[in-house]
């Protein structure tokens, strides 16, 4: 399957609300090699930092280390430390936390999260099947030894090797081995997988054990993204996968065998396929490790599946489960209230984030005829009113392909910006190299609006599209000027009717189809489309190997590649090139900030919105560490630190633990 469809699709939810989760992220949730990776709040993000600071750089490659930084960054947390910051190293262990179905999987069915058939439980991943190394929560492209000691990187990248703890320790007792991670590898690359985990380790060429604890991972791309996903392999024991005799079961016919693995959570109770129970390993090995201290809190952690979000609502009001998840801002305002709220037992709380928000937008398709004049582009742009959308001023309008992040462009364009862009200054629009784009706003005076379309009617007039008295533009051959939104899912909701209604002012039909999942794919895929809502992936570093993907040339006329726009430029393919090779964060900024103006003063998309906190109602039942990470998700599958569920602790242990002193 095609990775970018994965990985990009965006659903709907009532009105302005979109949510940050892909269409089929309940196979991605079964698929994902973990490397674990929105009242006032009762916390608030801080610099405050408990470990030792780190004096000196460490080494990014050729030696042995705790921790690798992309980029040649320094590690936060020196050799040794004591406990990431975002969490309390000194929370009491108790409790039960009930959770729901945190995506869109309503059952499961088997065990293994790594095959295509079926869906593995929530919670399977994160709690029993750790990495060999983990992303921090509070730095961009970091990662610290898990069940791997240490880790060098070739000088070159072309491989990277591990040194397996001492104390690791399957949960059935048996030390983990570089062998184990070896047959991981083999198994994760072989027949039966889900073909999600297969691209994910592409990168990757083969693994040699050195000796019973190292393991090196030769690598074909010699990226960060491929020592990534080296250091993001989950660790399971041989003898899940093995028969007796050391020959490979068939891995699709495991399927209700629990995994044998390192992590902190056993499998309890069970009642397939609506509840799940997670039960805490007293003896767990890496309890007092640095990556794991103040962590995995809870006693039990439960489960449950509800098939739809009224039921789920109507539950976590009766309090089956202890916090709700919210991404639709009508719900948010409206339903996100009561006497549970009013008095104090349910606390609505937004915790901020710094995720760069992944570019969420109306994707135009400049294959079409209609489409390929970058006028008739700004012309739409120009038609968009963010401000009569965001009702309830929950949202921000995104301004950047790299939103909310330093990667976006700012004021004119910087030396380094220039040195990439001018060689194709006569190429490009005169925009790419003035002030950063500012989006347009309808309410700014009381004739905002009218002032936009005006100067989009002139654009399409300049490109040779006539209003006529019917209403509609015309070209010279006196065909109209309309083209199709195409959407899954949900019907088309306020958003668009706002977006059609203003186009239709300057003689532009938006005909608005809605299809079915399979058939959405199959016109993605081909490029048979005018118009759809795509949303990337949020992230805390560009990843130049998805946006070669997504914009380079290459991809442009490859049915069921990424380049849903059409674009081909020398300009955006020469500065994509200079991403790929940056070997500092400063050539990285340069070069995604030249890409942000050209992509944006291109006008191959209509920027949508984006929010930047984690929106959730809780039962008050919990501690809550004082420092919130940076790069997180609540309770949601991620390659991400999911920070209630491995972090918060249940203020009942609390008191027990005070009643004990």
């Amino acid at each position: 399957m095609n990775r970018a469809l994965v990985s990009t699709f965006a659903r709907r939810c009532l009105h302005q609300a979109r949510v940050p989760v892909a269409l089929l992220a309940a196979a991605l949730a079964c698929m994902a090699v973990s490397a674990a990776p929105s009242s006032s709040p009762a916390v608030v993000a801080g610099p405050t930092t408990t470990a030792s600071p780190a004096v000196s750089a460490t080494p990014a490659t050729g030696t042995w280390s705790h921790a690798y930084a992309s980029y040649g960054a320094t590690p936060k947390y020196p050799r040794g430390f004591a406990h990431f910051d975002y969490v309390n190293p000194d929370a009491p262990k108790g409790g039960t936390l009930q959770l729901q179905n945190p995506d869109r999987r309503s059952s499961f069915d088997k065990f293994n999260p790594y095959t295509i058939k079926g869906q593995s439980p929530a919670g399977l991943s994160t709690l029993m099947l750790e990495s060999l190394a983990i992303r921090s929560g509070d730095e961009p492209g970091t990662i610290y030894g898990m069940v791997a000691e240490e880790m060098r990187v070739a000088p070159d990248k072309s491989s990277v090797t591990f040194r397996i703890h001492p104390k690791a320790r399957f949960t059935n007792g048996d030390p983990v081995t570089a062998e184990d991670v070896k047959v991981v590898f083999q198994t994760l690359t072989g027949k039966g997988v889900a073909p999600g985990v297969r691209v994910r380790l592409a990168g990757i060429e083969r693994a040699t054990v050195l000796d019973d604890r190292t393991i090196r991972f030769d690598l074909k791309e010699h990226t960060d993204d491929a020592i990534f996903a080296a250091a993001g392999l989950p660790v399971f024991s041989r003898k899940w996968v093995q028969n007796n005799d050391g020959s490979p079961k068939k891995f699709d016919d495991i399927v209700q065998e629990v995994p044998i693995a390192t992590g902190p959570y056993t499998i309890g109770e069970v009642d397939m396929p609506r509840r799940i129970e997670f039960v805490r390993d007293p003896n767990y090995w890496a309890r007092d490790l640095g990556v794991a201290k103040g962590q995995y809190n809870f006693d039990r952690i439960v489960y449950r599946y509800y098939q739809d979000n009224a039921i789920a609502i109507e539950a976590f009001k009766a309090g089956e489960f202890d916090f709700l998840m919210e991404y639709s801002a009508r719900r948010w305002a409206r339903q996100h209230q009561g006497p549970k709220w009013a008095d104090g037992r349910i606390v609505k709380d937004e915790f901020p984030n710094g995720f760069g928000m992944g570019l969420q937008s109306y994707v135009l398709n400049t294959r079409r005829p209609v489409l390929s004049d970058w006028r008739v582009r700004k012309a739409i742009n120009l038609a968009f009113d963010f401000e009569a959308i965001n009702v309830y001023k929950q949202y921000k309008r995104t301004n950047s392909v790299f939103a909310n992040t330093d990667f976006a462009m700012q004021g004119m364009p910087g030396p380094g910006e220039l040195a990439l862009l001018e060689p194709f200054r006569s190429e490009l629009p005169p925009e790419v190299f003035g002030p950063a784009w500012v989006p347009p706003r309808s309410d700014t005076s009381p004739n905002a609006l009218r002032e936009n379309l005006k100067q989009a009617r002139a654009l399409l007039q300049e490109a040779g599209w006539k209003v006529g008295e019917d209403g509609i533009a015309r070209n010279a051959k006196g065909e109209p000027l309309e083209f199709e939104f195409l959407e899954t899912g949900d019907a088309p909701g306020r958003a668009e009717a706002v977006f059609e209604r203003n186009l239709a002012k300057i003689g532009i039909r938006l005909k608005s189809r809605l299809v079915d999942f399979s058939l959405f794919r199959k016109r993605l895929e081909t490029y048979d489309f005018d118009m759809v809502m795509i949303k990337i992936g949020d992230f805390t570093l560009p990843e130049p190997a998805d946006l070669k993907s997504q914009y380079g040339s290459a991809n442009a006329d490859i049915q069921g590649a990424d380049n849903y726009r059409g674009v081909k430029s020398r300009a955006i393919d020469h500065v994509l090139e200079a991403m790929d090779k940056a070997q500092t964060m400063q050539q990285l900024t340069d070069a995604a900030r030249a890409l942000d103006r050209l992509l944006i003063f291109g006008y191959y998309q209509v920027p949508d919105l984006y929010g930047g906190s984690n929106r959730v109602s809780r039962w008050d039942r919990f501690g809550i560490p004082k420092v919130v990470p940076k790069y997180y998700t609540i309770a949601t599958p991620s390659d991400w630190l999911q920070w209630a569920i491995t972090a918060w602790w249940a203020k009942d242990a609390d008191k027990n633990a005070l009643a004990r002193k």
